[in-house]
């Protein structure tokens, strides 16, 4: 979890590699209305992320239910959003990629092809609850010894 532009994609493939496990991006559960907002540089409401975050709740419950080990990268921003995520599901872990602002807007305005404009960066940073009970990571370290720290966390029951 974290904001856009912290890596989640990025390290989410890298982990679910690392444990052998399916990988779901949130982004791509995301209505339409929603993708159409955020391209348009339009923050998205409680409103909007709500039904998204059942929709992935309803997945995750889904996938979990078959024994699969999932990793899903997703904002998560408040913890409300995180409590809908793992609803009755305790095996659902949390790890929050921190990454200063700086890091951040480079990113974001480096990445092609992506409908979240750099321009929504203030209101995702001004929305983000810091998460109690998550796993931390500082996310300017390399890709691959993000992976490893968080893929050692969870193989010693660390997460």
């Amino acid at each position: 979890m974290g904001v856009s532009g912290s890596g989640k994609t990025a390290v989410g493939v890298g982990l679910a590699g690392v444990l052998q496990c399916q990988f779901l991006d949130g982004d791509n559960f995301h209505p339409p209305a929603n993708v159409e907002k955020m391209r348009h540089g339009i923050p998205l409401t409680d409103e909007d992320r709500v039904p998204w975050l059942e929709n992935l709740h309803r997945e995750l419950a889904t996938r979990l239910g078959r024994g699969e080990t999932v990793v899903l990268a997703c904002s998560a921003l408040k913890e409300s959003y995180r409590s809908i995520l793992g609803d009755a599901l305790p095996q659902v872990r949390f790890v929050f990629l921190k990454v200063d602002k700086e890091t951040l807007m480079k990113r974001l305005q480096s990445r092609h092809g992506h409908f979240f404009p750099s321009s929504l960066l203030d209101s995702q940073l001004a929305t983000l609850e810091i998460p109690k009970g998550a796993f931390v990571v500082e996310e300017n370290r390399p890709l691959d010894e993000v992976v490893q720290t968080i893929a050692n966390a969870a193989t010693s029951g660390r997460l």
